[in-house]
């Protein structure tokens, strides 16, 4: 089975960390961020797909063709936004099932067993603060009804990480922008769970990404305590 890390964005909320380093590169206890994503793939994830733009050579030469026993591969991601770095992935996916990870994100093992054993699924967690996170609106059944990015109110506290189980039809929408003119991948999504059952799979213990510098020390801090 085939995963897709996208980490092409530029991370300029952790600058001036990101002017020389790729955010998921970026050392957690002495380790890239990187890591911490391969730790959490199971066995059956055999081919990872990994999306490159900002500083992309430093992610290539660190992980190279093979990486802890798994095919690496590289495509090349776009400046328009998530949307359009997710979707330079096409060509190389199948007609499957695949894992979708973000770079600077810290999944945890268990939550990508749970969402693999689902079929269709996205991880969600409850937030306090909606204006930092993709909100998401839930359907009676429990399914994803859609994901209103970072709202400045929102009713629901379920908020959507970034670890999800996608099929092919996925690439069959095109992305359309926010307010800010922004390609985000649940533009993508939205599309899809109004044709696709995906469930949302609570996380067990959702530690989140990497956004600013101080997320390092909260990320260092709750790695000791677990």
């Amino acid at each position: 089975m085939k995963a897709i890390i996208l980490a092409a964005g530029e991370g300029q909320r952790m600058r001036p960390l990101t002017l020389t380093v790729p955010k998921s590169l970026l050392k957690i206890k002495g380790r890239p961020v990187l890591d911490y994503v391969f730790d959490a793939l199971p066995p059956e994830i055999d081919e990872v797909i990994v999306v490159v733009r900002h500083l992309g050579e430093q992610i290539k030469n660190y992980l190279g063709e093979n990486y802890r026993g798994r095919k690496i591969a590289f495509v090349e991601g776009s400046d328009k936004g998530t949307a359009y770095s997710f979707l330079a992935t096409k060509p190389v996916i199948g007609k499957e099932e695949f894992l979708v990870l973000y770079g600077d994100e810290f999944p945890n093992p268990e939550d990508v067993c749970n969402c693999l054993a689902a079929g269709l699924s996205v991880i969600t967690f409850e937030s306090n603060n909606p204006k930092l996170h993709g909100m998401a609106s839930l359907r009676p059944d429990g399914t994803l009804e859609a994901v209103v990015e970072k709202p400045e109110i929102f009713e629901s506290r379920t908020a959507v990480g970034g670890l999800m189980v996608l099929n092919d039809a996925i690439f069959k929408y095109q992305p359309y922008p926010n307010q800010k003119r922004e390609y985000y991948l649940t533009s993508l999504l939205n599309q899809f769970v109004k044709e696709h059952r995906v469930v949302c799979i609570p996380s067990k213990n959702f530690i989140g990404d990497i956004t600013a510098p101080q997320d390092l020390d909260r990320v260092e801090n709750l790695i000791d305590r677990n």
